[in-house]
C-alpha cells in the first residue's frame, strides 16, 4: 500500500499539495528507528511541516525504497 501511495504522490502535478504519509499508527520500531505506520524517521516526522513539496516528494520516494528493502 505504501509503495502504491508513493507512486501516486510521485505522479502528482507540480503545485499539488503533497499529503503526509502518516496513517495514525505512530510507533517507532526500536530495531530500525522507523515509524511502524509510515516508515519515516523521527527527524523526517519532525521536519515534515517545514519541508517544501519537493522535499516531501523526496521523503515519499525514500519510504517506498525502505518498504521494499
Amino acid at each position: 500500500m505504501l509503495e502504491e501511495r508513493a507512486a501516486e504522490v510521485a505522479s502528482l502535478p507540480a503545485g499539488e499539495i503533497v499529503p503526509s504519509p502518516c496513517i495514525n499508527v505512530c510507533r517507532i520500531e526500536p530495531d530500525s528507528g522507523l515509524c511502524a505506520g509510515c516508515c519515516r524517521t523521527l527527524d523526517e516526522i519532525a521536519a515534515w511541516s517545514r519541508l517544501d513539496d519537493a522535499g516531501k516528494r523526496v521523503v515519499w520516494a525514500q519510504l517506498a525504497r525502505r518498504r521494499r528493502a
